[in-house]
């Protein structure tokens, strides 16, 4: 095993002391602080040590990844925290124009807040999310930061200090009650943030308590993270060993214990620690499943996405999705156009043989489900998207093919327009109709 190495992590209030960022020009520095004031920054020693390419910053994409650039907030937003920062505004009203800025970057995209929360026996649980039928998000309270922030997260609201933007819960006995009273539930994942973050004694006093329950109905779990990426460590040394064996008590229960472990670029594959934490986590009965979006500046060539799952399948790792990034935050300076999502995910998907196919994308988790794009294709003259769903808040859409006219400017399911001069998608109505039932306040937008 290596030498584990302390863990140190720098934000706003000490980035100027990364060694690294010395050499750099002055302007780029004051622009992570000016987009760091509206945005998410943490960033960790492992990150700067093994994974950024300073030789390349600023256009490094795991500089990218992880740093505040100019370009994440608009140029009217940009100037007004820069204007307030060179004047020597005081911090509350710093933070006054920054809540504002953040409170027109959709903080909390496909009804999260409004839609997504369970209730039981009347009461709503806080920081639990049931979206779809078989699957349930808790949000341990001690889960809700990271090792290091990713510049796209589409859970940056998390970070910021917008304390009614946030999901945590301390109660794992309402999470039991509830699978107590959802049968069709078979699936818990915990996220954040990232539950790896938390001390294996306080992750364990959330999954123990769900093993001893004993409910059959029961059979997964998850746990979504990046430490494999920004802090491998977590899965080496004393602590480390601590979590193998709680892993492994997963397995003894009968239960499918998969990491949903995000890497955004080949790069974050190539460190030894990376390989030793993953050679752990395998040997415990652990199935790790790969996710990232598909981000402009960052991995948006299909040379890097069949680069990414070759290696992931090398290592043990299942390829999983390819996301398309959410309609929040920083989304202007990542997103990716649909169409050309499709032709990547398509160029990529033709490198790779049948062990990395098992990769699904690419997807938009949008408020109705997530919506798979499929392809373009010209049926009756007419050039269309076709599209289906891999998940949906009704399970009757899944895997409904369904066809929106062409649009190759369109970055997310709201963008798009039915073809063949058909008023709506077809699943609108129902989304409608179970809106008006259960959310009567609800927002015409969120039925996109």
């Amino acid at each position: 095993m290596p030498e584990i190495p302390k863990y140190k992590a720098y934000s706003l209030s000490n980035f100027r002391d990364i060694p690294q960022l010395a050499a750099l020009p002055e302007s780029l520095r004051f622009d992570i602080e000016v987009v760091g004031q509206v945005l998410p920054f943490k960033v960790d020693n492992f990150v700067l040590d093994h994974l950024i390419d300073w030789r390349r910053v600023p256009d490094d994409p795991l500089f990218t990844l992880t740093f505040p650039r100019r370009a994440m907030l608009a140029p009217a937003h940009h100037d007004e925290i820069a204007g307030l920062l060179r004047a020597g505004a005081d911090a509350d009203r710093i933070r006054a124009a920054a809540n504002r800025i953040r409170l027109t970057l959709n903080p909390h995209p496909a009804g999260q807040i409004s839609h997504n929360i369970p209730t039981l026996e009347g009461e709503p649980l806080d920081g639990m999310q049931h979206k779809y039928r078989e699957t349930v998000l808790f949000f341990p309270s001690q889960g809700q930061t990271c090792h290091a922030y990713c510049s796209f997260c589409f859970r940056w609201p998390q970070f910021v200090g917008l304390s009614e933007l946030k999901f945590a819960s301390r109660e794992v006995d309402r999470l039991i009650d509830y699978l107590r009273a959802n049968p069709q539930v078979n699936d818990v994942l915990f996220t954040g943030g990232d539950p790896l973050i938390m001390s294996t004694r306080n992750l364990a006093q959330h999954i123990d308590p769900l093993l001893e329950a004993d409910l059959p109905n029961l059979r997964r779990v998850r746990i979504g993270t990046k430490a494999l990426s920004y802090w491998p460590y977590r899965f080496l040394g004393e602590d480390g060993d601590a979590l193998m064996a709680l892993f492994e008590r997963v397995a003894a229960s009968g239960r499918h214990l998969a990491l949903m472990a995000h890497f955004n670029h080949p790069r974050e594959l190539e460190p030894e620690p990376v390989h030793q934490a993953i050679a752990r986590v395998r040997q415990t009965g652990a199935v790790i499943r790969t996710q990232s979006p598909l981000l402009r500046h960052i991995n948006d060539d299909p040379a890097l996405w069949a680069e990414m799952w070759n290696r992931q399948v090398d290592l043990g790792c299942v390829p999983y999705y390819m996301f398309l990034t959410r309609d929040t935050g920083a989304r202007d300076f990542f997103s990716v156009p649909l169409v050309r999502a499709w032709e990547i995910f398509r160029q990529a998907y033709q490198r790779v043989s049948g062990l990395c196919r098992t990769v699904r994308g690419p997807s938009m988790s949008a408020n109705p489900g997530k919506v798979q794009i499929l392809g373009i294709s010209e049926v009756g003259g007419e050039k269309v998207m076709q599209l289906r769903f891999i998940q949906g808040r009704n399970p009757d859409w899944v895997h409904r093919p369904f066809f929106a006219a062409y649009d190759e400017n369109a970055t997310w399911l709201s963008d798009l327009r039915p073809a063949f001069g058909e008023p709506r998608f077809f699943y609108q109505d129902d989304l409608e109709a179970y809106y008006r039932e259960n959310l009567p306040a609800s927002h015409p937008d969120d039925y996109e």
